[in-house]
């Protein structure tokens, strides 16, 4: 299986970013987590990037607030596909992040999730990579089941407490 590297900007994102890990072991996914800045460590990030495929990486999450230049820049560097999530701040509440993730040039796509959104980017790497893994697909779709069986759950709480 190839590996999923979560790349932050700042150890400080690791809060947030805790939430990719975990999804991303759940599904049984090797999981390489890094500090690049896009600012502060460009030389160790474009390294990063552009040794990931030969590395034997399929994709790359890259977590960051404010300027949040980190996802641009590691897809400037690899073919590989590139997940931003962009991190709240307290200046715009990461609509700034938001913005820098998502509005990239031509030829130099970023997919991003929503404003710390880290679940969400765990589990499009794992749909990702379960394109060619069957039993990562398996996983996939028990955890689909697994949160629609949580929804039913609530559902009939609900209905119990309300609809008597």
């Amino acid at each position: 299986m190839k590996k999923a590297a979560v790349i932050m900007g700042s150890d400080s994102d690791l809060p947030a970013v805790e939430k990719t890990i975990n999804t991303l072991k759940e599904f049984g996914i090797p999981t390489h987590v890094h500090v690049y800045s896009a600012h502060r460590t460009p030389d160790e990030a474009r390294e990063f990037a552009l040794a990931a495929a030969d590395n034997g990486f399929g994709v790359i999450i890259a977590a960051a607030g404010m300027a949040a230049h980190l996802a641009g820049a590691m897809a400037a560097n690899t073919i590989l596909p590139v997940i931003g999530i962009p991190l709240s701040s307290s200046v715009l509440d990461g609509t700034d992040a938001l913005l820098s993730t998502v509005m990239m040039p031509p030829g130099v796509p970023v997919a991003s999730v929503g404003i710390n959104g880290a679940v969400n980017a765990a589990v499009l790497a794992a749909q990702i990579l379960a394109l060619d893994d069957p039993e990562l697909t398996g996983r996939l779709k028990e955890y689909k089941a697994s949160a629609a069986a949580r929804v039913r759950a609530k559902n009939a709480a609900i209905e119990e407490k309300y609809n008597a």
